[in-house]
């Protein structure tokens, strides 16, 4: 019942928060309109308009939280003021765009920063909205600006949008700039009834200057704070010695130990299929670590995963391979995991059962592979032969560390 009351709660605080962005947005776009002395027919367009606006981006930022954490970048989800306070620093700035000449405007950075602190569609749809609400105020004529800020929007979103820790930026900013850059240049330099100089180009280049200042120290702060963060509690919680292992070697040391010697093995198999170690990993160690409260139901373990901070990735590669849906294709990490497992969970039930046991681990790995693609269990996965057999062979290698279990 308390569980229910604070989603309640929450579920309130948000709807009023959203309902404050839509009324914020059409007193702004109102304001502004009878500041600049506009008709009054003009100031119920713009005003219409941005409340329009508002709702359709509150209405596709509610159905992407209707549809969980798997609809956001990073943990978005779990963040969700991040959102709200970049909107209404776009808001801002759209309403004051119209003051500066049109060039300045530094969209395609409010393009980047909507969707990396949501997702690629919320981003495109409001930053399009916050576009159009600068040319309706500024009274631009034809709709080259408009053109010009969303494409360029639109293709800075899909060159940042899978920002990992590893992902060298350098690429992803030039190309967005030099994008941007063009754009400029089709739709405003070459319509200029100017002779050629240098001077044209001032306001172009200004803009690409405080876009690039603004992303530099953005992408900073984003990595710091959003995607560090994430790899950071991965190394405290893949530690054997964090509080819920230490708990569960206590009350389980064979369990503790499975799960340490199958992390090796994952571990291996990662590295050499490019899988993400780091994740493979925390599922080997707390898929099961339910055991120290004698639950295995997904709806009574999860709050263990988020009271302890996992990150989102982790806790939903944990219930996909805890409780997978069903009919639903898995990934190759999952089948990975499972053979690791497997091998290992065998392994140590015949040492247990007789400590000087023979034991041909390349027989007992061949029968375990060629059972499952004999039963048809690998229909349910995303792997191919070849990575499968992949695993079979690195398992396979790995005959001494099997004799270091004894």
């Amino acid at each position: 019942m308390e569980t229910e009351k604070n989603t309640d709660e929450l579920n309130l605080k948000y709807k009023l928060i959203y309902a404050a962005m839509f009324i914020l947005s059409g007193a702004a776009v109102f304001g502004i309109s009878l500041f600049l002395g506009r008709s009054y027919e003009v100031i119920l367009r713009n005003t219409i308009t941005a409340l329009i606006i508002s709702g359709l981006d509150i209405f596709v930022l509610t159905d992407a939280l209707s549809r969980g954490k798997s609809a956001f970048f990073y943990d978005n989800y779990e963040r969700k003021n991040r959102f709200v306070i970049i909107y209404l620093i776009s808001l801002i700035l759209s309403v004051s765009f119209p003051f500066i000449s049109n060039e300045l405007w530094t969209y395609m950075v409010l393009f980047i920063m909507l969707s990396l602190l949501s997702n690629a569609e919320i981003g495109l749809v409001s930053g399009t909205g916050f576009v159009i609400i600068s040319c309706l105020l500024a009274e631009v004529s034809g709709t080259g600006e408009l053109l010009m800020y969303v494409l360029a929007g639109a293709f800075a979103i899909a060159a940042f949008r899978d920002l990992r820790e590893d992902t060298i930026i350098g690429f992803p900013i030039a190309i967005s700039l030099i994008v941007q850059a063009v754009l400029l240049t089709a739709f405003e330099i070459l319509f200029k009834n100017r002779a050629l100089s240098l001077s044209i180009f001032y306001l172009p280049v200004l803009n690409l200057m405080i876009d690039l200042l603004i992303l530099a120290v953005f992408l900073n702060m984003y990595a710091v704070y959003i995607i560090r963060r994430s790899s950071e509690r991965f190394m405290v919680l893949n530690d054997p010695g964090y509080k819920l292992l230490a708990e569960l070697k206590e009350k389980d040391k064979d369990e503790y130990f499975k799960a340490v010697h199958t992390a090796y093995l994952a571990e291996r198999v990662a590295g050499e299929l490019s899988m993400d170690a780091r994740l493979l990993k925390n599922c080997v160690y707390y898929h099961n670590i339910g055991k120290l409260e004698n639950k295995a139901n997904w709806l009574d373990v999860e709050s263990i995963y988020t009271d302890n901070g996992f990150p989102y990735e982790a806790i939903e590669f944990i219930k996909d391979y805890t409780d997978p849906k069903k009919k639903k294709i898995r990934s190759r990490e999952a089948v990975a995991l499972q053979l690791c497992e497997e091998t290992i969970c065998e392994i140590m039930g015949l040492i247990k059962n007789d400590k000087n046991a023979k034991i041909n681990y390349e027989q007992l790995i061949d029968k375990n592979f060629d059972n499952k693609l004999h039963n048809g269990e690998m229909k349910y996965f995303d792997i191919t032969f070849r990575e499968y057999e992949s695993i079979r062979r690195i398992l396979k290698k790995e005959k001494l560390y099997y004799d270091f279990l004894r």
